[in-house]
């Protein structure tokens, strides 16, 4: 017994010490487990301020339609929060679960990339960045790597990048988790390198994204969470502040991940796509930039040597029943649907995601445009 004892406590010690001495990111990473809608609550965090509120209509029909049991079932199952489905600029149906509301904030993950690709778009309009083919080291002349001189906005756009990131949250030492917990996003992206020749294999990474934050703040010479009020959340006619997660206090946002909203609010991004970049009749991106986000880079290539056709300027597309959908994903299932042959928006937030995949996309993805078409067609 005694013997056991001892073990345990020499066991206890090497953990607690390899804590202690192990970088703060690490430790984060170890407490929290795994990431949340509402991390909100363990961040830094910069306001995007919302303008004069342009409310939704509601729809004559709102809510009217009640989902099957079976489909509200497998809905829930996914521990969602939230599901909205907006068509004409009216909302024909929404619910909320766990005590969340349409003013309930909710982490928008990697669905924060399509945000960052819309805010490039408008720095290309202004002319902050002279185009997709500008080089990096235009602005970054110290990035890293043998292909460093080659990489372009439009292969950070594209995942093509070539750039040495490993993409994982389920493991606690990855550049991605750093990234997350970590207190210097400019340290970690300025140490990566451009490895492999850019423009020619997809490869989904966040530090692609997070470098274009970096372009995006050294091109406009503003934060990107004030670009994304002036130029976004503004203009939109927000109802609620977003906000968006800091490495530190006055930092970096990150932006990769981390903007942080609620359904309705979230759904003004999908309305700016569906009418090709205009809100109430004012052009906020040209309408170019917005018809290539469903115009993949077919000559891409993935790493099973697929043509990608269903990714583009950081945002996926699907073909569902004869319908073409661009829309914006999160890991644990925050998608913001672009339906423009029923003139329609969907959006789901929640905790919960699918772990396998039909065609590239997670298979939760067509229980929700199920969902959706349920509610758009009757």
């Amino acid at each position: 017994m005694r013997k056991t004892v001892t073990i345990l406590t020499v066991i206890f010690a090497v953990v607690l010490l390899a804590y202690l001495f192990s970088p703060s990111y690490l430790r984060q990473a170890l407490v929290h487990q795994y990431v949340g809608i509402d991390d909100h609550k363990l961040f830094l965090t910069r306001t995007i301020k919302a303008g004069n509120l342009v409310p939704w209509k509601i729809s004559e029909n709102y809510n009217q339609l009640k989902l099957s049991d079976s489909l509200k079932h497998k809905i829930e199952s996914y521990q969602s929060v939230a599901f909205l489905v907006i068509q004409n600029d009216s909302i024909q149906y929404e619910e909320y679960w766990d005590g969340y509301s349409d003013s309930s904030l909710s982490n928008a993950f990697s669905a924060t990339k399509s945000i960052i690709s819309l805010l490039v778009g408008c720095a290309i309009d202004e002319g902050k960045i002279k185009g997709p083919d500008q080089k990096i080291m235009d602005f970054f002349p110290e990035l890293k790597g043998k292909f460093s001189g080659d990489v372009t906005i439009h292969n950070l756009l594209t995942m093509s990048s070539g750039l040495n990131w490993d993409e994982s949250y389920g493991s606690p030492f990855s550049k991605t988790t750093q990234a997350y917990y970590g207190s210097d996003l400019q340290k970690l992206i300025f140490k990566l390198e451009v490895y492999e020749k850019p423009g020619q294999k997809f490869k989904y990474l966040s530090g692609a994204t997070q470098l274009l934050a970096f372009v995006l703040q050294k091109a406009t010479g503003k934060t990107v969470s004030d670009y994304a009020s002036e130029k976004l959340w503004h203009p939109i006619g927000a109802e609620h502040n977003a906000l968006w997660y800091l490495d530190k206090a006055n930092g970096m946002e990150k932006s990769y991940c981390c903007f942080t909203s609620n359904a309705r609010d979230f759904a003004r991004i999908g309305k700016l796509v569906l009418d090709s970049g205009r809100f109430n009749g004012k052009q906020l991106i040209s309408e170019r930039y917005i018809s290539q986000l469903s115009q993949p880079d077919t000559f891409l290539t993935d790493e099973k040597n697929q043509k990608v056709d269903y990714y583009s300027l950081q945002w996926w597309i699907i073909d569902y029943n004869g319908l073409k959908i661009t829309y914006a994903r999160g890991i644990l299932g925050q998608y913001i649907f672009v339906i423009p042959q029923l003139n329609a928006v969907v959006v789901r937030l929640g905790h919960k995601r699918d772990d396998n995949y039909k065609n590239h996309h997670p298979l939760d993805v067509y229980m929700y445009l199920e969902a959706a078409l349920n509610v758009l067609n009757n």
